[in-house]
């Protein structure tokens, strides 16, 4: 055997164990052909045989579960979308009454500024009161 350590892909590894499990080729032959260990062989065989199953969990459970996902994604999409109009309406009020706001506050300002005086020299007690 070679002192360098051979990586085989899974596809090889696959095609060594049909070989001898399909066509009947004895372990020996197929590690003498790879240049492997027969005890790898065997361990590429346990593993096989222990995580088989995982191929077949691929079909209808395993895209219900992707599909109930994508559906989680859209509602989780849609009611960010909500949220975010509701924000853009929420800042467009508050925009809005902060103008309203300032607006009044300049009036106001400007309203007392320009508001008549008392006429120098005259008494709060001659102002006439207009009757209701």
């Amino acid at each position: 055997m070679n002192s360098e350590r051979r990586h085989l892909t899974p596809q090889e590894k696959i095609a060594a164990l049909k070989r001898h499990l399909l066509e009947g080729v004895p372990v020996s032959t197929i590690c003498d052909e790879l240049d492997i260990a027969p005890t790898l062989f065997y361990r590429w065989q346990k593993e096989l045989f222990e995580n088989g199953h995982t191929l077949f969990e691929n079909g209808r459970k395993a895209k219900a579960v992707e599909d109930a996902k994508d559906e989680k994604i859209q509602k989780l999409e849609a009611k960010l979308q909500r949220k975010n109009e509701v924000m853009a309406e929420l800042m467009e009020a508050h925009t809005q009454l902060k103008t309203t706001i300032r607006d009044t506050a300049k009036t106001t300002v400007i309203r007392g500024s320009a508001a008549p005086s008392r006429p120098e020299g005259s008494d709060v007690s001659s102002w006439s009161v207009p009757s209701a």
